[in-house]
């Protein structure tokens, strides 16, 4: 059953492909409805383990925050993660509205998330802005026909490769966090002008997100506050890389079942990365202990 899984969920096989394999190669007569009832055996073996961690992550110091549109039923749904140090959790819910973040961060969530622009984060209070996607809005700019927004977004995008430049002799040791601090100093008073300046500028879309920008610069900067937050948003994009393939070859889930699969197994395979599990070993552990009628074995980061 755990390999079942593993063939569906981490090497993205279709329930066909995963019962031709099983019948051809391994001589193991399965069906396509087999597998789905295999799915759901192995998504009951780990839930527990599933929303121990997600009790956990309210209490978390720093969570990286990411979602991509996906489908059940044929009708439009959306993929969250939230990426703690040492797991990950990954929930299917109808709406990109606020929900997903309401449930699982909770009110007494107080540590600071990483994330996009989108405003369902907000309500967080404690957000750091990820530099990458501004980088790619400061690029639209640039390709805009507009003259205005082309010189606001070249001196922008100029700021922000700057800003990773000291970032990554910080990161690579080359620099200390003091001296991080430092040299940030005046690339902030640069990008704080220039997005002031842009407020003011005739081309609206550019007006509209410097005055976006500007009224809450403070997110852009949460990461020179707190020693071991990241200015990118990588960690969620990485998390949702496979998430996103496997969508792409599956078009979605065909049930409610169906994504609660997706999002337990995505969360286990993630999380065993982060620690250096064997995932393999995990699942197997997991469905053995089911089956006896025994508790899910923990998925919380070891001491």
């Amino acid at each position: 059953m755990a390999f079942v899984a593993l063939l569906m969920a981490y090497y993205r096989q279709s329930k066909r492909r995963t019962a031709e394999f099983l019948t051809t190669l391994l001589d193991q007569p399965c069906s396509a409805a087999l597998t789905v009832k295999i799915q759901n055996r192995v998504t009951a073996a780990v839930r527990e383990a599933y929303e121990e961690l997600a009790a956990k992550l309210p209490t978390e110091e720093h969570v990286n925050a990411d979602e991509t549109a996906t489908k059940e039923e044929n009708g439009k749904a959306w993929l969250w993660t939230f990426v703690a140090r040492l797991f990950t959790v990954f929930t299917v819910r109808p709406t990109r509205a606020a929900m997903a973040v309401d449930e699982l961060l909770t009110d007494a969530f107080g540590g600071v998330v990483t994330c996009d622009r989108a405003k369902m984060y907000w309500r967080v209070g404690r957000v750091q802005w990820c530099w990458a996607h501004l980088k790619r809005d400061f690029q639209a700019m640039i390709d805009s026909r507009d003259k205005r927004a082309k010189w606001q977004g070249e001196r922008l995008r100029a700021a922000t490769c700057e800003l990773f430049e000291h970032w990554a002799d910080y990161r690579d040791g080359r620099i200390s966090w003091a001296a991080l601090v430092r040299r940030m100093a005046p690339v902030r008073r640069k990008v704080e002008r220039l997005l002031l300046r842009g407020t003011q500028c005739g081309h609206a879309n550019t007006r509209g997100t410097c005055r976006e920008l500007y009224e809450h610069r403070g997110w852009l900067w949460t990461f020179l506050r707190h020693e071991g937050i990241e200015p990118t948003n990588n960690a969620g994009e990485r998390a949702l890389r496979h998430a996103v393939i496997w969508r792409k070859l599956s078009f979605g889930t065909q049930s409610a079942q169906g994504s609660r699969f997706v999002e337990t197994m995505l969360t286990v395979i993630e999380t065993c990365r982060q620690q250096h599990r064997n995932t393999f070993e995990y699942l197997t552990t997991a469905v053995r202990a089911h089956l006896a009628g025994q508790p899910s074995p923990s998925l919380l980061p070891r001491a």
